[in-house]
């Protein structure tokens, strides 16, 4: 089911945001698919391959319109993972940042 850990672990933390009552089903699944949606209408290929980066910019986009987070936050959130995880794996935390409003 996962390719690689980090996407056991972002899988992971969306249920427990969910469970923990932080959004809801709805909202999680509206979310996701809007961000998969806007990878399309950017025109960039989507193999499935990049399913989970989608997975995280969608929950770093619910995190802040819900204002339980920023992109200062974020941002540091994203060093503090490349600085902790074995070689080979930053290209999860390099990807572009999602731009919050």
């Amino acid at each position: 089911m996962f390719r690689e850990p980090w996407e056991a672990q972002a899988f992971a933390l969306v249920v427990q945001l969910h469970q923990r009552g932080l959004f809801t089903w709805k909202e999680w699944a509206d979310t996701l698919s809007a961000e998969i949606r806007a990878v399309g209408e950017r025109g960039e290929a989507d193999t499935g391959s990049d399913y989970y980066h989608h997975w995280l910019a969608a929950l770093e986009r619910l995190l802040a319109a819900k204002q339980l987070t920023d992109a200062a936050q974020l941002g540091a959130r994203r060093e503090q993972l490349l600085a902790e995880w074995p070689s080979g794996h930053d290209h999860v935390a390099r990807r572009e940042p999602v731009r919050v409003a």
